[in-house]
């Protein structure tokens, strides 16, 4: 496990800092836009209200259908929800972009509840994270 994760509350935070060589502008269709964001999140984005309140919805490969709200969305800075899963799982995302040179760091965080659940998810958001970057390249 890496220094990803720190105790937030009564619950775990992974954070992750990526500098991403496109501008903001670019980054934030990458993680708003639910085409875009199905590139590279795991799980296929449906529908997407972008404001405070609205609804972001996902299915998984087996069209289980999974729903969340935006609590953050302020356009080149920060967009935040919460995932409501199996089981009244409810885990918490933020995005939020700097200006950084040519380009801009990325600031990811995941807060969930079950900690043995950490080195998996830190793995796999490692490799979202990646798809992410690689999929703004392909962009030019």
């Amino acid at each position: 496990m890496s220094d990803a994760l720190r105790p937030a509350g009564d619950k775990w935070a992974l954070r992750f800092e990526r500098r991403l060589a496109h501008p903001p502008k670019k980054v934030w269709r990458a993680i708003t836009e639910p085409a875009n964001l199905s590139e590279w999140y795991p799980l296929t984005v449906t529908e997407l209200d972008p404001r405070i309140g609205g609804a972001i919805l996902f299915r998984d490969e087996e069209g289980t259908e999974l729903r969340g709200e935006i609590t953050e969305f302020e356009p080149l800075k920060a967009f935040a929800f919460q995932e409501f899963g199996e089981q009244d799982r409810v885990d918490d995302l933020q995005l939020e972009l700097r200006p950084d040179a040519d380009g801009c760091l990325l600031i990811f965080t995941h807060t969930f509840a079950d900690k043995t659940e950490a080195a998996g998810t830190e793995t796999g958001w490692n490799r979202c994270l990646d798809a992410l970057d690689q999929a703004l390249d392909e962009r030019g």
